[in-house]
């Protein structure tokens, strides 16, 4: 991997870092923040990142992290309660101070036939084949990286996806991950939209990896033709899983985790 010049980070961030009162970092978690692992309740955020992260929080308007976890969970791996957490690809808010999160009242009337659809898949086959259900509360997700075959496991997870489209249920496919989701219009980028509405910024910074990701590019690119926005930074965490969009359609683009940190070292510094 490449590593990208600090001139150049510093020259695309200089907008947000020259009037940090009136700007906004966001990010994803994993694979931006946290290394991809094989197990994702396995996944931390390294404690010197976590610290970047609140020094940040004392400088910009508005620090979030935009996450397929449900936000409470995304708050304890990352480790900095002053920030906010969208969860669950847009579906839950916490901010900074709250105990629990705001959960999206549609998502709310979909979580228990979500869950009974997801019970009614654990068998022991997919064991057998280390595909690990997440709870997500109104989102389950079915795992198969590090299966004993991962293309038969694919397979079986494809059968499942079928199935919960036969049901009218949503579903979205990540890094060796399928999300069986409520039928209800929901993506990080109306995370993103509700929280910069909340907290009104010029500038905005998103920092991602992977598909669902892209959700926030087209939001920011949207707030900055509307006008609510003057300026937008997308930086695409490059990775051998990634889609090719996030590269390609980034402002500044680092390789892996440790080319986000830099990231944070120049916001923060």
């Amino acid at each position: 991997m490449s590593v990208t010049p600090v001139e150049t980070i510093s020259n695309a961030l200089r907008p947000l870092t020259e009037r940090p009162e009136e700007a906004a970092v966001l990010c994803d978690i994993d694979g931006t923040l946290a290394p991809i692992v094989e197990r994702a309740e396995e996944a931390t955020v390294p404690e010197a990142t976590s610290r970047l992260l609140g020094r940040i929080a004392r400088r910009y308007s508005v620090v979030a992290c935009i996450s397929g976890r449900g936000a409470t969970e995304a708050r304890r791996i990352v480790g900095v309660g002053g920030i906010a957490y969208a969860g669950a690809h847009g579906a839950e808010l916490l901010l900074p101070g709250q105990a629990q999160a705001e959960l999206v009242p549609a998502f709310a009337t979909w979580k228990d036939r979500v869950q009974a659809f997801a019970l009614g898949k654990d068998s022991p086959e997919l064991r057998m084949m280390r595909v690990r259900i997440e709870d997500k509360g109104a989102i389950v997700a079915f795992h198969w990286r590090g299966a004993r075959d991962e293309a038969a496991a694919l397979t079986a997870v494809e059968a499942i996806a079928a199935e919960a489209e036969s049901a009218g249920l949503l579903t979205h496919w990540g890094r060796k991950v399928l999300e069986i989701r409520p039928p209800v219009p929901i993506d990080k980028g109306q995370a993103v939209r509700e929280l910069l509405r909340r907290t009104p910024v010029r500038a905005a910074l998103f920092g991602g990896d992977d598909a669902t990701d892209l959700d926030v590019y087209d939001v920011l690119a949207e707030m900055r033709d509307e006008g609510s926005l003057d300026t937008t930074v997308c930086v695409g965490v490059r990775s051998d899983e990634g889609p090719a969009a996030i590269v390609e359609r980034a402002d500044l683009v680092v390789d892996g985790t440790p080319g986000f940190v830099r990231v944070l070292e120049v916001l923060a510094s």
